[in-house]
């Protein structure tokens, strides 16, 4: 598994991928992102930072599996109050988000727009600084709305982080974030609560 998660690595590497990109397209942590790349065959081996592969392309590849998960989510979320936004994090809490809007819009019978974030870590060049990502003006705002954030994985809660400070910023009100894996057993970053459908905890 480990080979291949480093093929898989350096191939997106290649393609121009930034460190972020590659986290999220492996649901790995940025450190783990950067060890797999630095990772040459012919080299002694560094010890791999600890961590958790999450592989959860049987929903993600089946539309009906996603709308279900989506459903769950939506359920999740309203438990947090009804909510005028839905922000997915590009590239994979946007399917989640896109079907969850739709979800939402339905349940409350009150519009539920579509955002979208570009997380600081997905620019060339930015993976060490503390600059904040930007909601894409090409879909729904979040000024003086209620908003939910969604994203498919939380690994260390920097970039829901980064969301909440930018929905904050433009003057929205995050309710909660929703997402399918919780890698960091968080049940609330900055005072926003977390609901996840599945925690992942590290014994021992």
């Amino acid at each position: 598994m480990k080979k291949k998660l480093i093929k898989k690595a350096q191939e997106l590497r290649q393609h121009g991928f930034t460190t972020g990109e590659i986290a999220d397209e492996l649901n790995v942590s940025m450190d783990t992102a950067r060890w797999l790349t630095l990772q040459k065959p012919t080299e002694e081996k560094t010890k791999a930072p600890t961590d958790f592969a999450i592989n959860w392309k049987s929903v993600g590849g089946n539309s009906t599996r996603l709308r279900y998960v989506s459903g769950a989510l939506s359920d999740m979320a309203l438990s947090h109050g009804e909510a005028n936004v839905v922000v997915g994090i590009a590239v994979s809490g946007v399917p989640f988000a896109t079907m969850m809007a739709d979800f939402l819009e339905d349940m409350s019978e009150t519009e539920t727009s579509l955002a979208i974030f570009h997380p600081n870590k997905h620019r060339k060049g930015q993976d060490t600084t503390d600059d904040e990502g930007t909601i894409s003006t090409n879909f729904g705002n979040v000024e003086g709305k209620k908003v939910i954030i969604v994203d498919d994985v939380i690994t260390s809660g920097k970039t829901v982080k980064e969301v909440i400070h930018t929905v904050k910023d433009q003057g929205g009100e995050p309710t909660c974030v929703t997402v399918l894996i919780d890698k960091a057993g968080l049940s609330e970053i900055e005072d926003v609560p977390i609901e996840s459908l599945i925690k992942v905890s590290r014994l021992g």
